[in-house]
């Protein structure tokens, strides 16, 4: 009687308890590849925890009268605040993508990467002669560690399985850690004009190494992604201030074809994910 006696007299809080849930169930069952059945593009158990994470922020905003908040003890603030936390938590149904929808995409980014790169090479000579040696013992390493990543998203895409998995999760946090120090490397040069043309040619290969990194992160279980973070010493925060918000935004918006602001939410979503995975 208790529990119904509850729900009765807290409903707000009874139906954002129960929206969380929804989602989480469904995040986890996606994250297992339960999908239920088709449902248009995507699957029944992505539908239902889009559903509930929208019904969950249309809850939050739900003007309450004095009375209604003070008898519900729940705010609309508050209900703010959950509905963020269930939007932060790494659900794979976000994107709406099966593990092999995940692989595509993540091959898809593969020319953008090696062009980056090529970019990479031919920044060297538009530095400063002191500033280019440091630019090209930073980046040294981009050219191989871009092939082999290309190499292991491929092999993920056409045989999306454990093994795969792991190897391509290695390695996109070793490119990952890469690019990180060489933008802490690049951050040093003094020369204005060396160390914008620097940052610029790293950042763009980092905006697509963390593009992959997250739909990785997205199909991987949490032991996986807690020792991928693991291994990432060189964290996100580090670096931050050597990154174009706006130009990995533009990046991305051009690479699927959608508006800024929609890929906004996706940078920002990305990000957050990683730093709360530890990266």
């Amino acid at each position: 009687m208790n529990l119904i006696s509850n729900i009765w007299n807290h409903p707000q809080t009874s139906a954002a308890g129960l929206l969380i849930a929804v989602a989480t169930i469904a995040g986890t069952l996606s994250q297992q590849g339960v999908t239920l059945g088709l449902a248009g593009k995507g699957t029944v158990v992505t539908l239902v925890g889009g559903i509930a994470t929208a019904l969950l922020g249309l809850l939050a905003q739900d003007p309450a009268s004095a009375t209604s908040a003070a008898s519900t003890g729940l705010t609309s603030s508050k209900l703010g605040v959950w509905a963020l936390i269930a939007l932060l938590l790494p659900l794979p149904f976000i994107g709406g993508c099966s593990g092999v929808a995940v692989a595509q995409d993540i091959v898809n980014w593969t020319p953008a990467l090696q062009s980056a790169v090529a970019t990479v090479d031919t920044t060297a000579a538009m530095l400063a002669p002191a500033d280019a040696p440091v630019f090209a013992a930073a980046t040294i390493g981009f050219d191989t560690a871009s092939n082999v990543l290309v190499v292991q998203a491929k092999a993920y895409l056409a045989n999306p399985g454990a093994s795969t998995l792991a190897q391509l999760q290695n390695q996109v946090v070793t490119f990952q850690q890469q690019v990180n120090a060489a933008l802490l490397q690049a951050g040093r040069i003094v020369n204005p004009a060396s160390q914008q043309h620097a940052l610029s040619a790293i950042q763009a290969v980092g905006t697509i190494v963390s593009a992959m990194l997250s739909l990785v992160q997205s199909v991987s279980s949490k032991a996986a992604v807690a020792q991928m973070a693991a291994s990432s010493t060189v964290k996100t925060a580090s670096i931050e201030r050597y990154m174009d918000a706006e130009k990995s935004v533009r990046m991305v918006a051009g690479h699927y074809g959608e508006p800024v602001e929609e890929a906004r939410t996706q940078v920002t979503q990305a990000k957050l994910n990683m730093v709360m995975a530890g990266f």
